[in-house]
C-alpha cells in the first residue's frame, strides 16, 4: 500500500534507534505495533460495513425493482375471469331440477315386470348364467 522497502526499513530502525536510544525503542516498537493493529482492524471494519451497505442497498433496488413487476390486481383480474369461466362452464353440466321431495319410485304397469316381460332380477341371473357358458 505504501510501497515501503526493505532499504527504507533499516533506515527508520537506525534513526529510531539514535533518536530513542536501546531503552526506549522495544517499548516504542511495541506501541507502534499496537496502533498499526488497531488501525488495520478499523480499516478492516470499516471496509465490512461498505460492503454491507451496498449488498443491502443492491438488495432493495432488486426488491423495489421485484415489487413493481408484480401487479397483484392484474393477477387477481386473471383470476376472477379463469373462476368466472369455469363457473359458466359447470352450469352447462347442472343437473335438471329435481322435486324438492324425494319420492319412492313405484312402477307403473307400463313398466312393470308381467307374464312378458322377465324381472330385473331373473334377467340379471340369466346374463350371468349366459356368460359362464
Amino acid at each position: 500500500m505504501f510501497d515501503i522497502g526493505f532499504l527504507e526499513l533499516v533506515f527508520v530502525g537506525i534513526i529510531s534507534l539514535l533518536v530513542l536510544g536501546p531503552e526506549r525503542l522495544p517499548v516504542a516498537a511495541r506501541t507502534v505495533g499496537k496502533w498499526v493493529g488497531r488501525a488495520r482492524r478499523m480499516a478492516g471494519q470499516f471496509t465490512k460495513e461498505i460492503d454491507r451497505q451496498i449488498e443491502l442497498d443492491e438488495l432493495r433496488e432488486e426488491l423495489k425493482k421485484q415489487g413493481e413487476s408484480l401487479n397483484i390486481n392484474e393477477d387477481v383480474n386473471k383470476i376472477h375471469s379463469t373462476i368466472s369461466e369455469a363457473l359458466q362452464r359447470a352450469k352447462e353440466f347442472e343437473p335438471l331440477p329435481r322435486e324438492e321431495e324425494d319420492k319412492p319410485f313405484i312402477p307403473t304397469q307400463d313398466t312393470a315386470p308381467g307374464k312378458d316381460q322377465p324381472s330385473t332380477t331373473q334377467a340379471s341371473q340369466e346374463n350371468i348364467s349366459s356368460q359362464q357358458k
